[in-house]
């Protein structure tokens, strides 16, 4: 396997909860993303309910409003 330094543009709030849940799962950034990535491939879901809870603990905490519907209509300021 090879991996490759990469650099995302990922809304703010998004990304403050990546981050919590990285460090909440004792994993890199690039890990959580990439496993989430591989499960979304296979239509599988990345998350058991515990962390689910866990993510919906951080969206209140860094206001993340945004769900799926949001996705195709982020626009940049």
């Amino acid at each position: 396997m090879q991996r490759t330094q990469t650099g995302l543009r990922v809304e703010r709030n998004t990304l403050k909860v990546l981050k919590g849940l990285a460090e909440y799962l004792d994993i890199s950034l690039g890990d959580l993303v990439e496993g989430i990535v591989l499960h979304a491939f296979e239509g599988k879901s990345p998350f058991g309910p515990e962390t689910l809870a866990k993510i919906g603990q951080l969206k209140e905490v860094y206001g993340l409003t945004l769900t799926a519907a949001d996705t195709h209509r982020l626009e940049e300021r």
